[in-house]
């Protein structure tokens, strides 16, 4: 089943249980014609939420988590979203961890399970808004320890942002997609370049 919030942005999931952060990170609002905020409506984030977890299901093996979300949640779900989505800003010198400060959602609890197969697994806690956000956490956290969450980038393109799994073998990408974005920023920067260079002379 596609990832309806990373689809639309034509983009493929990342691996296993990492492509659920990377969907809710790609509930923004982004693109051309900008495509709508799936964190919005009640309605539509809980549609998304389903096909989500159901997606999170077939990847992982694991139970999906039975999750109410109402419309006190969406705020605070969408401030989890844009912490987590400046945390995972590619490094340059106006987004460093001091000049950009996550506040994490002490709420966003999780437990460890001992599975009847000997595998110890961790198991998201809470209730709405907080359960998804432990889930994010979660895999957020195993990508880490696989050393494969720095591949999960936002787009350089501050117009854009979407975000995407960087499959260059040397994690140098910097653009959701070069010709929507990268072709774009290096026609602005050439133009730019003229204007100055005409200026001086």
């Amino acid at each position: 089943m596609p990832w309806t919030a990373t689809g639309r942005y034509d983009l493929e999931p990342a691996p296993g249980g990492l492509a659920f952060v990377q969907d809710l990170l790609n509930t923004i609002s982004a693109g051309k014609p900008r495509e709508p905020d799936l964190l919005e409506d009640v309605e539509v984030a809980r549609t998304w939420l389903a096909q989500a977890f159901a997606n999170w299901n077939e990847e992982t093996g694991q139970p999906a988590p039975v999750v109410e979300i109402t419309a006190d949640d969406l705020q605070e779900l969408r401030d989890f979203r844009h912490d987590l989505h400046r945390h995972l800003q590619p490094a340059g010198p106006d987004t460093s961890p001091k000049s950009h400060p996550v506040r994490t959602p002490t709420a966003a609890q999780t437990a460890l399970r001992l599975d009847a197969d000997g595998r110890i697994r961790a198991e998201a806690r809470g209730k709405g808004w907080r359960q998804v956000a432990s889930l994010a956490m979660i895999e957020a956290y195993q990508a880490q320890c696989a050393d494969s969450l720095r591949r999960l980038k936002s787009c350089r393109n501050t117009r854009c942002t979407v975000t995407f799994f960087d499959r260059s073998r040397n994690n140098s990408g910097v653009w959701h997609d070069v010709r929507v974005c990268g072709n774009a920023a290096n026609l602005r920067n050439h133009r730019a370049r003229k204007r100055a260079a005409a200026g001086t002379a």
